[in-house]
């Protein structure tokens, strides 16, 4: 209940429009996500490492309690190597061949382990901030997620952008220190 009112107490805050409206849907928005068993979609991912930009396309699927699997469709020189991600364990295949990686860096997001630490935030993380907002032609609900002792603009925090029709993501921000290092563009976000 004090998590309830203190995501409630911190909604809104620095968004225009914010208000009533946008904190119940985050909330409704997150419930949905928690009990969340599955989801898919297709999206373009570009990760800003300062002097290099990359742009990726990948098809996502997670599944809750089992694993997550990216499969990169663009660019077409890497088109069909599948990420693997499960507890702990992170491995990428190509054409039949098998290659571990080990874990993933507790202290930095890559382009393939942003959507499950988007996924994270959308059901664990402070909400800083909601708004509602169009996307091109999408009405959506803007989610920024940040630590709570953090100010705007400094440390990691996470804008998420969701369908305020469907729920479904439709972008997704990680930003550093007000600089943002990793961009998601979502497509066909199905979720069971």
């Amino acid at each position: 209940m004090i998590i309830l009112c203190l995501l409630l107490a911190s909604c809104g805050q620095g968004g225009q429009g914010g208000g009533s409206k946008a904190e119940q849907l985050a909330l409704e928005i997150r419930t949905e996500y928690i009990g969340m068993t599955a989801c898919t979609a297709s999206m373009d991912v570009t990760a800003d490492y300062g002097e290099r930009v990359y742009r990726y396309g990948m098809g996502l699927t997670w599944e809750k309690d089992a694993q997550t699997v990216l499969t990169l469709t663009s660019p077409e020189d890497v088109a069909g190597v599948t990420v693997r991600i499960e507890a702990g364990e992170t491995a990428l295949e190509f054409d039949g061949a098998r290659i571990e990686t080990g874990a993933l860096s507790p202290d930095g997001l890559s382009p393939v382990d942003s959507v499950p630490a988007l996924l994270d935030w959308v059901k664990e993380g402070f909400i800083a901030e909601c708004a509602e907002e169009t996307l091109g032609e999408v009405q959506t609900l803007r989610v920024c997620y940040r630590d709570p002792d953090a100010a705007a603009g400094t440390g990691t925090e996470a804008s998420v952008w969701f369908d305020t029709a469907t729920h479904g993501l439709v972008r997704g921000e990680v930003s550093v220190d007000g600089a943002t290092v990793i961009q998601c563009a979502f497509t066909d976000f199905q979720m069971v």
